[in-house]
């Protein structure tokens, strides 16, 4: 009888976490980076012109097939509209980064994105895939209620937002995939023996993408070698752990911060450091009082 009591305590964490209503105070930076990301892979995508995943491009129905899941969908697959619906993206990123008409923004940019990515899902990269996370949790929050053209027009009305468990449940969930990512590139990280014996961080600076230029550097210092590989793993391994616990929470939303663009560049994925640099951001304790 006495153990009873402890499922209502474990129900109100629970219902805290997910749906206590929260402002949207920590979702700007990440709705605004979302969209300023958004808007630098949708250029790089467009630079081919449509030669690639436009209609008539190299990526023809019959390579997609090969590369994509029966089930996925893409608004680009109606052919004549390639022009059209990158426009289309491009205003949609544009009005989530300002924060107008977010309710329609915001669905509209996951779509968008997620329909570029089933068109060419040969040529995502890292990047791609974590925007398309942080895009579809912001259709779960209320991002345009603070900083926003749309908080500017309901002060006008007299109509103040309040503080919503959408917003709530958004954060939580970029949280839980802020975790899991870290935990995921730990985990393909530690199949491979350079990251163990220590050489990995001089085969990730000595790729040609790599936008670091420190393989010689790292070559002329084993011993500096294996301290930046072993720093890389120890990082992610704490972030992954550090955003749970309330006095480790804010250190390692900071750390993620600095350290996600500084992996990214050294990997040659700059987009995929950004990524999850954003996601380290919605980590950030909210500000009390």
């Amino acid at each position: 009888m006495s153990a009873a009591p402890a499922a209502p305590l474990r129900a109100s964490a629970w219902d805290r976490f997910w749906f206590a209503p929260a402002a949207a105070t920590r979702l700007v930076p990440v709705r605004v980076g979302a969209a300023l990301l958004g808007l630098a892979l949708l250029w790089t995508w467009a630079a081919d012109d449509g030669l690639l995943v436009g209609p008539g491009g190299v990526v023809t129905p019959e390579v997609l097939a090969a590369w994509r899941a029966p089930t996925a969908l893409s608004l680009h697959d109606l052919g004549g509209a390639w022009t059209v619906l990158l426009v289309a993206h491009a205003a949609a990123l544009l009005f989530l980064g300002l924060g107008a008409a977010t309710a329609v923004a915001a669905p509209a940019a996951a779509i968008l994105h997620a329909s570029l990515l089933h068109r060419g899902p040969l040529l995502a990269g890292p990047g791609d895939d974590v925007l398309a996370v942080i895009l579809w949790c912001l259709v779960v929050a209320r991002s345009g209620d603070e900083r926003s053209v749309d908080r500017l027009l309901a002060d006008r009305a007299g109509r103040a937002p309040s503080p919503s468990w959408r917003n709530r449940t958004a954060l939580g969930l970029l949280r839980v995939h802020a975790s899991v990512l870290a935990a995921a590139a730990v985990v393909a990280q530690l199949k491979a023996d350079v990251w163990w014996n220590g050489t990995a961080a001089w085969h990730l600076a000595a790729r040609e993408g790599s936008r670091l230029d420190v393989a010689g550097i790292l070559a002329g210092s084993e011993i500096l070698t294996n301290v930046v590989t072993h720093a890389i793993t120890l990082f992610e391994i704490a972030f992954a752990a550090g955003v749970w616990p309330r006095r480790t929470r804010r250190a390692a939303a900071l750390a993620g911060l600095v350290g996600w663009p500084l992996v990214g560049l050294l990997a040659g994925e700059p987009a995929w450091g950004a990524a999850l640099a954003i996601l380290a951001v919605a980590c950030l304790p909210e500000r009390e009082g």
